[in-house]
């Protein structure tokens, strides 16, 4: 039977990940809720509601579940625009597209976005600066489409640093503020997002 707020449904999910998985998930949440440093392995296990030495089993150290949080979710925002980048349409639809596949990636998993964003920083060394050398080079892709359509005469002719910034700190927010429950789907959300800054860089 299924129930009017969905709790059913995400039970069923929730059974059907991996102890890893569930581990992994329940771990985002805290991060997100305590943060990543005030958040330690027992209070992992007590929200799993098993032993703490039970979660070795399952997973090293609480690093570890923040490296899987965070490169799991590069390597799906490095795949969404790896379709973009070798379609054949115009800069401005690659940079409309763009925008959508980094809205749907952060969608999907709204806990781990915000993990993603906030708590990358308690990496350690070398997986902190292999991890900023992935995000300099997956916003460094963002910039080059916009350097293609200011070339292209698709843009006008600006500073592409302030346009990169500007669009990252838009779509970065949106943890913080998107209703996976309200009216506004993600779709309808990258495309108004897309209709401001598209618009107010397209050449007239």
């Amino acid at each position: 039977m299924r129930n009017n707020n969905g709790y059913f449904c995400m039970m069923v999910e929730v059974e059907n990940l991996s102890r890893k998985e569930q581990v992994i998930r329940a771990a985002a949440a805290l991060f997100q809720k305590n943060g990543y440093s005030a958040t330690s392995m027992r209070d992992l296990a007590h929200a799993l509601g098993i032993e703490a030495a039970s979660l070795y089993s399952h997973i090293k150290s609480k690093e570890e579940i923040l490296q899987s949080l965070c490169f799991d979710m590069a390597a799906q925002f490095r795949a969404s625009l790896d379709k973009v980048e070798n379609s054949d349409i115009s800069y401005s639809q690659k940079l409309r597209q763009g925008i959508l596949g980094h809205i749907e990636v952060m969608a999907q998993d709204l806990t781990a976005s915000a993990v993603f964003m906030n708590e990358h920083r308690y990496l350690s060394q070398p997986y902190l600066r292999d991890f900023l050398l992935l995000r300099i080079n997956y916003i460094n892709r963002f910039k080059k489409i916009i350097e293609g359509g200011i070339a292209s005469g698709e843009f006008q002719n600006i500073d592409t640093k302030l346009a990169v910034m500007t669009l990252f700190s838009s779509l970065n927010w949106m943890p913080n503020w998107f209703d996976p429950t309200g009216l506004t789907n993600p779709k309808d959300v990258g495309n108004q997002l897309a209709d401001m800054l598209i618009g107010g860089i397209k050449t007239k």
